[in-house]
């Protein structure tokens, strides 16, 4: 089996104000970084465009109809004063729900052994009425509910090890009994959210902060003891991570020590708890990650081990 990798030009069309962190460069600096031989056995693929009631799913129609409506004809629109969209923001957005999505059906039709959704804006940050933190749509959010609800699945796991709490997708997937969402986070930061008193509706939901200037070894304990052991309990039919880099050391926007190996280390782990529960499906979508040679290093690492499980 192969890793598809899944991208589009249009990320490069999603604009943000000079000195912005989520840039063009982001998207350049990762595919420059899978460019080279050691990515040859990448299985690339063009994200497609996302069926509207692919959004739906997750976000009401007056909220999508309101991001239509905000993208200016030239120039940039603030939604707050972290998220900016431009004239190409809409398609990018679009293509970042439909590569999650095809990657999701790529990876249950077996055409796949698991995915990466090199896409951007982000998605974990959207709530199901409010852009903010980058992100307009609640990609890794929609994505799970197309496992559900077109592909049939009963219970999809979220791992989001992003520096900055998932809000958005805990906010999305809260009150759904069929998925699970668990992540390590930075705390205190923004947003805010993402304490362990915060379990869900069905109780499946799993917060595990991280304090400020800590590094992998305590990342570990928290996969090993607290996070995969639940997984392993809910017996997910399907992983989906939301990979962020931003919390490698060298990140500028948060605290956290985790090294270029450490993200090696927690997507090997994940791997390796998709094999024994399900024959290894995992799609994996990009978030956050702020320097450029770290962002670049960490999803080398990240997709190299995708690979190996896939083999």
């Amino acid at each position: 089996m192969t890793t598809d990798l899944i991208t589009h030009p249009a990320s490069l069309a999603h604009v943000t104000p000079p000195g912005h962190p989520e840039r063009v460069a982001r998207y350049e600096a990762i595919m420059t970084a899978l460019g080279v031989a050691r990515f040859d056995a990448l299985d690339r693929q063009e994200a497609p465009l996302c069926d509207r009631a692919d959004i739906l799913r997750c976000h009401p129609e007056a909220y999508v109809a309101a991001i239509e409506g905000a993208i200016p004809d030239e120039g940039f629109l603030s939604l707050d004063a972290d998220t900016h969209v431009s004239p190409g923001s809409l398609e990018a957005a679009q293509r970042a729900v439909g590569g999650c999505c095809a990657g999701v059906d790529a990876v249950l039709s077996g055409q796949a052994g698991n995915a990466f959704v090199c896409m951007r804006p982000p998605g974990h940050h959207a709530e199901t009425a409010r852009a903010m933190g980058f992100c307009l749509f609640g990609n890794i959010a929609i994505a799970a509910k197309r496992a559900l609800d077109f592909h049939g699945l009963d219970r999809v796991a979220v791992i989001d090890f992003d520096v900055h709490h998932g809000n958005g997708t805990q906010d999305l997937l809260w009150d759904e009994p069929r998925a699970m969402f668990c992540s390590t986070h930075q705390m205190p930061l923004y947003p805010g959210s993402g304490y362990a008193r915060e379990t869900g509706a069905h109780g499946n939901v799993l917060n595990v902060p991280l304090e400020p200037m800590t590094g992998g070894a305590e990342m570990m304990q928290a996969y090993d003891d607290v996070i995969l052991p639940m997984v392993e309990e809910f017996e997910p039919q399907l992983i989906l991570i939301s990979a962020g880099f931003d919390a490698h050391e060298d990140d500028p926007l948060a605290q956290l020590n985790w090294t270029v190996e450490d993200f090696a280390w927690v997507t090997r782990r994940i791997c390796d708890v998709a094999a024994d529960h399900c024959a290894g499906r995992v799609v994996s979508t990009l978030e956050g990650g702020y320097d450029l040679r770290g962002l670049a290093a960490s999803t080398a690492a990240h997709v190299g081990v995708l690979m190996e499980a896939a083999s």
